[in-house]
């Protein structure tokens, strides 16, 4: 996949519904890959994509999050901070190897997959207009706004 190119995929979302990413042409999509629900790290970017929702919106971007977690934990994750926008399901990392994001690394000393946190804005066509590696949770989302509202 490469900037330019128009993408597609179905998830699960946390309210038990499914969406297509073409469901959201005629706005940019930003779509936020996190490696888990209700991890420190993870809270804090989905509580500033919370917090800047708003002007998102008026720049007439939709934000969505993607995790490899079960609906059902991202529906927690989701009322428990009040989260206002889908946050999407990818268990068995179909979206996650599409966008390239899928990492090995380790822990304690065990192998483990993991998601890179990572975003992907689509323009209102559909189309990847940017892509976002390696990021900081902190200050993440206000990197995003402003790059809708520049776009």
């Amino acid at each position: 996949m490469k900037i330019g190119d128009a993408v597609e995929f179905e998830a699960d979302v946390q309210d038990g519904t499914r969406v297509k990413l073409s469901q959201f042409r005629g706005s940019p999509v930003v779509l936020f890959f996190y490696p888990r629900a209700n991890t420190p790290g993870c809270t804090t970017e989905a509580c500033e994509f919370r917090d800047l929702e708003a002007q998102m919106k008026q720049a007439g971007a939709v934000v969505l999050g993607i995790s490899r977690d079960p609906a059902r934990a991202q529906q927690k994750f989701a009322a428990k901070f009040s989260l206002p926008f889908p946050l999407l399901s990818d268990p068995d990392l179909a979206i996650a190897k599409q966008f390239d994001v899928v990492r090995e690394g380790s822990m304690y000393g065990k192998p483990v997959i993991k998601i890179e946190r990572s975003t992907f804005v689509f323009d209102r066509d559909g189309r990847l207009q940017a892509e976002f590696r390696k990021l900081k949770p902190e200050g993440h989302a206000a990197e995003m706004l402003a790059f809708v509202q520049t776009a």
